[in-house]
């Protein structure tokens, strides 16, 4: 703690840090004569059931939803992918639900850039290595976000954004909050790396994160911070977890602000 007063720059997560976290599914875009709209979502939201990422739960509960009361089957051979999605295995299918990397069919491609122009997180659903539907997730920005990291400028901490999102939802949020220096499509070994050379060229560095995807970083810093409502990953590989999960934990209980 004593080493905080010597911390001039932040490495700061998006989703679920910046951003509440409490996303929801804004629109489902199928292939047409794929295997359809409420197959594809049922198929993801059973995978993504072993996951712990606030988007992963999203999918989830749409499909729950959409499937009127009817469980959603279990899936064998679950893998997380760090920095790209999910895999595993649903009625013998390989089902995938994966960030949006490759060239996408045209029904889906064509609703891209309006969902990224949106600030909407994507993921397809691949089926057998078929992709098989886009489907758009929103995202709520932490009413204090801009608060926490106005206050940090203010110290003179550079304030720094490192997503595995793309380019233009992070950029959406860095505008909204001011932060000037924005890293997209980062893996966790692009954010650990982005944390080494913040620190060899002689910054001393925290990382506020919540994922599985920000453990390196939190872990090589010289202080990580995860927050509360974040993963066990997360919270185990930092030095500090903010309880109440909210960036107003970075200020002091008094009107005189702290770096964190």
């Amino acid at each position: 703690m004593e080493g905080l007063e010597h911390i001039d720059a932040v490495v700061l997560d998006k989703t679920g840090t910046l951003t509440s976290g409490h996303m929801g599914v804004v629109r489902v875009t199928a292939v047409p004569d794929g295997v359809g709209e409420q197959p594809a979502v049922r198929l993801a939201g059973a995978v993504e059931q072993g996951s712990e990422h606030p988007l992963g739960r999203a999918v989830t509960a749409y499909a729950r939803r959409a499937a009127a009361g009817q469980p959603l089957p279990d899936a064998a051979d679950f893998a997380a992918l760090p920095g790209r999605g999910v895999r595993g295995r649903v009625d013998g299918r390989l089902v995938e639900v994966l960030a949006p990397d490759e060239v996408l069919p045209g029904p889906l491609a064509e609703v891209l850039p309006a969902a990224e122009a949106a600030a909407h997180t994507t993921v397809v659903v691949r089926v057998d290595g078929v992709t098989e539907a886009l489907i758009e997730v929103g995202d709520v920005l932490r009413p204090e976000s801009y608060r926490a990291v106005d206050r940090l400028k203010r110290l003179g901490v550079r304030p720094v954004l490192a997503t595995g999102d793309h380019e233009a939802p992070a950029r959406a949020v860095a505008a909204h909050v001011r932060i000037e220096e924005v890293h997209a499509r980062c893996t966790p070994e692009a954010k650990a790396d982005l944390v080494r050379a913040l620190r060899e060229s002689g910054h001393r560095v925290a990382v506020v994160g919540d994922g599985v995807n920000d453990a390196a970083a939190l872990a090589g810093a010289d202080l990580g911070i995860a927050m509360g409502t974040g993963t066990d990953v997360a919270i185990g590989a930092s030095d500090v977890t903010l309880v109440r999960g909210t960036s107003r934990s970075w200020r002091t209980p008094s009107d005189s602000p702290a770096p964190l």
